[in-house]
């Protein structure tokens, strides 16, 4: 099965959760997960995806405007699969994580995707929203929550479609 991880890095912290998020989806058998720069979209894997990870910095308590630009055009095949979102952010207390997730949820909601990430029902670390990480995921908590996303994503994707 495959899962897509579509995301927007200008420093390399986000790709860098985008990797994690990968390794999480990969340890689960039977997944192939690619990620793919905003600006280098491989759209017929996504079609062909059942689930789509879609991670971006935090800007002024939102996304990236290249990730708002690439929900608002419309892109093709997201509807009905399983979409998760991980961000990066400057401040460990702070810094609109939450809005930026919300952001990008709220445009995958309208697209029709099914949104989840395994909340607090699915063990530590726990994800609310999605997975967050000061800069780069150096710190054990990051890393975790990325690969725990990735892995969440990768068995609930199964679950609901199957081999």
């Amino acid at each position: 099965m495959k899962i897509a991880i579509v995301y927007h890095s200008e420093t390399g912290n986000t790709r860098k959760m985008a990797e994690l998020v990968r390794q999480g989806c990969m340890s689960v058998p039977g997944i192939e997960a690619r990620c793919m720069s905003i600006d280098d979209v491989d759209s017929a894997f996504v079609v062909d995806a059942k689930a789509v990870l879609f991670g971006s910095p935090t800007y002024e308590g939102s996304c990236s405007w290249q990730m708002k630009k690439y929900l608002d055009s419309g892109p093709q095949g997201l509807a009905g699969k399983l979409a998760g979102v991980f961000v990066s952010q400057n401040w460990p207390g702070g810094g609109g994580a939450s809005f930026a997730e919300m952001t990008i949820i709220a445009g995958l909601l309208v697209l029709g995707m099914l949104v989840y990430s395994g909340g607090i029902t699915v063990g530590s670390p726990y994800l609310h929203f999605g997975a967050v990480s000061r800069k780069a995921p150096h710190e054990d908590l990051y890393r975790d929550r990325c690969l725990k996303l990735g892995e969440n994503m990768a068995r609930k994707a199964l679950e609901l479609f199957g081999d």
